[in-house]
């Protein structure tokens, strides 16, 4: 019996080994919960800074009521806060996966790492590029669905190089984007939800899966 558990530990060891070389799993839950709590924030800024609701101001009809200088002014605005948004998510997250991986033992830095974020810059730079062809013919009201749209694809694409809960949220940002591009009234409600609530939830059961001191295990 006791052979067979030490066989036993040993394949889970193995498994172990071979996991942290082909995957990187020093993403910290509490990355995805700063990155969901920052993207509500700039979502209030826009709600507060814009005065028209969260149901109307992306609308199609009200865009081309909009004068040229308010549409670009709309467009300043909106550029800046998600800049600032897209700037203090990726440090937040920088500093909470760099921490989990420091307390793991581990090097942030990994094959894996560079494989996964591979996986992201990619179809991200593409879907910048796209969305700035958007705004270029003035079509603001389908930004946001291509946002969503776009980075679900992208999650789904890095999934295969961390753990698979970022698939399930990359299908869900998909559908919310979808769904969002027959909704464009709705796109503020929509981008509130996708980068920020959806990512409160997945890094909260990401946190609680991976990252929660139990024990023999500290806190990530």
């Amino acid at each position: 019996m006791t052979e067979s558990r030490e066989h036993l530990q040993t394949l889970t060891e193995i498994r172990g080994l071979m996991e942290r070389s082909t995957k990187f799993l020093s993403l910290s839950g509490l990355s995805g919960v700063s990155a969901g709590l920052i993207a509500m924030g700039g979502a209030l800024v826009a709600y507060v800074r814009l005065r028209k609701g969260w149901f109307t101001v992306f609308d199609s009809g009200h865009y081309e009521l909009m004068t040229p200088m308010s549409r670009r002014q709309l467009m300043e605005f909106l550029f800046i806060d998600a800049s600032v948004v897209l700037a203090l998510a990726l440090l937040a997250a920088w500093y909470f996966t760099s921490r989990k991986a420091r307390r793991q033992g581990l090097s942030f830095w990994t094959s894996a790492s560079r494989r996964m974020l591979w996986a992201l810059a990619v179809p991200l730079l593409a879907a910048g590029i796209f969305c700035l062809g958007l705004v270029y013919h003035q079509l603001l009201w389908l930004v946001c669905p291509a946002m969503l749209t776009f980075y679900g694809l992208t999650l789904l694409n890095a999934s295969r190089y961390t753990y698979r809960d970022l698939e399930y949220l990359g299908l869900c940002e998909m559908a919310l984007g979808l769904l969002s591009l027959f909704l464009t009234g709705y796109s503020l409600l929509a981008w509130t939800i996708g980068f920020g609530v959806l990512h409160v939830v997945y890094g909260t059961v990401m946190w609680l899966k991976y990252d929660r001191p139990t024990e023999g295990r500290p806190a990530a």
